[in-house]
């Protein structure tokens, strides 16, 4: 965690030396601060030091993973990741639910909008809830 929280560090100094940067580079040219830039980058850099705060607590509190170590061998970062769905078409589903949704703020449509958040919502729940249905859930009682 400790590489993750010095990555989204650098970028966040990045991002705060490029917001006043911005800044008067748009009062230059323009002779007013373009206020949209300003706040989306520095939004933009509250948000990388939040995450990087939050890894760095992390990191405090957890072993040090090998890719924390400058000692540590290849073969210490093996082992199982995690369960990837070897086929699921609630992706797509969800896909296309958010399309419909960003086309109904597209065209301004109050019913397209509520119908596409009615399917992501659907869409949603169904790719959380794959694996807790059918005989795996009658297996257990």
């Amino acid at each position: 965690m400790k590489s993750e929280s010095r990555l989204f560090g650098i970028i966040a100094v990045f991002l705060f030396i490029a917001t006043f940067v911005y800044a008067g580079w748009t009062d230059g040219q323009m002779g007013h601060v373009d206020w949209i830039g300003t706040t989306a980058l520095a939004l933009s850099t509250l948000l990388l030091v939040m995450c990087g705060g939050f890894f760095w607590f992390v990191s405090r509190r957890i072993e040090p993973r090998p890719e924390d170590r400058p000692d540590a061998e290849i073969a210490e970062g093996a082992g199982e990741v995690g369960f990837f769905s070897p086929g699921s078409y609630w992706p797509f589903g969800l896909a296309v639910a958010a399309s419909i949704a960003g086309l109904g703020l597209v065209f301004w449509l109050w019913w397209l909008i509520g119908l596409g958040l009615v399917a992501v919502i659907f869409s949603a729940c169904g790719l959380l809830f794959e694996y807790y249905t059918g005989t795996r859930r009658t297996a257990e009682h």
